[in-house]
């Protein structure tokens, strides 16, 4: 009875404690290997000799290895180039060939055609070409034409890569000690808090490897923001002859079925407010009539009659 009247009051100190025994076993065990290796080292002075050397050539060829593992700096890379062409539709079909061929993928395109005859045809287009292939791919479209503007931009993501995957080394041995102390967890309020704890960790580990997997996808393509522009405005050429004689047709057609449709449309009007119409009418005639009847005649003088 007093024992499981004690467990929940402990069971916040469980996991620490389990945590704290494995590290301080862990500890333990490297303390004492220690010191028994002490006396051997101590009692052959030619062999610790023998180990120093040995020891700092293993640590210099080790620091020696380490800026060449780091000797390539991890880039992000953009680019911006600005072309006049000749044809814009033309040369987005040579941008979608010089895509396949260099295994690149269009992740943007967006034109915008001219609504006045002064302004030029442009258009946008966004690529994502393996980063070695960058300065060849470049160069391709460079040749489409003439090269107003071009930049290329790189930030260095090394550190960054470096700190996730520590944190994610660090959080992958955290999940390995909690699944153990997860294991020897006796009572059903302990395994409830380790499990919590194993998803928490388990959730950073989703998030942080995400993060590393989508910098190690930008610095392994880089991204090309192209502008094209063409030459010449796009003043369209006057038409010819017969084709001004049959716009000029057509319009005339058009106005005529217009006038008539018109036509139609009132007839229509006036035959639906036709009572109204009628009844108007009438109270207008009737007016007339009235003022005709109550108007105030001119008095005639009578004749005078001859007497005989």
């Amino acid at each position: 009875m007093y024992t499981s009247m004690k467990l929940p009051r402990t069971s916040a100190l469980f996991v620490s404690a389990l945590l704290g025994g494995v590290i301080f076993t862990s500890c333990a065990s490297s303390h004492q290997s220690a010191n028994q290796a002490l006396p051997e080292i101590a009692a052959d002075g030619a062999a610790n000799k023998a180990i120093a050397p040995a020891s700092e050539s293993s640590l210099s060829q080790k620091t020696q290895a380490a800026p060449r593992s780091r000797s390539r700096p991890q880039l992000i890379k953009k680019a911006a180039m600005s072309l006049r062409v000749n044809s814009v539709d033309k040369s987005i079909d040579a941008v979608s060939q010089i895509i396949n061929k260099q295994q690149g993928d269009l992740i943007g395109l967006q034109e915008q055609q001219p609504k006045n005859d002064n302004l030029r045809y442009t258009a946008t287009i966004q690529l994502r070409i393996p980063e070695n292939l960058l300065e060849s791919t470049l160069e391709q479209l460079a040749k489409l034409g003439t090269v107003e503007s071009r930049n290329i931009t790189a930030e260095d993501v090394g550190d960054r890569l470096v700190d996730f995957q520590a944190r994610l080394t660090n959080l992958q041995k955290t999940e390995v000690n909690l699944q153990k102390i997860m294991d020897r967890a006796g009572s059903i309020r302990d395994v409830l808090s380790v499990a919590q704890e194993l998803s928490n960790v388990r959730q950073t580990i989703e998030q942080i490897n995400a993060q590393l997997k989508s910098l190690q996808n930008q610095v392994a393509y880089s991204t090309i923001t192209l502008n094209l522009e063409a030459a010449v405005s796009s003043t369209s050429p006057q038409p010819a002859f017969g084709l001004q004689v049959q716009e000029t047709w057509n319009n005339s057609t058009h106005s005529l079925s217009a006038f008539s449709v018109g036509l139609l449309k009132l007839g229509i009007w006036l035959i639906v407010y036709s009572p109204y119409l009628l009844i108007f009418a009438a109270l207008v005639y009737g007016f007339i009539r009235w003022r005709r009847t109550h108007s105030p005649r001119l008095t005639q003088t009578p004749e005078p009659t001859s007497s005989k």
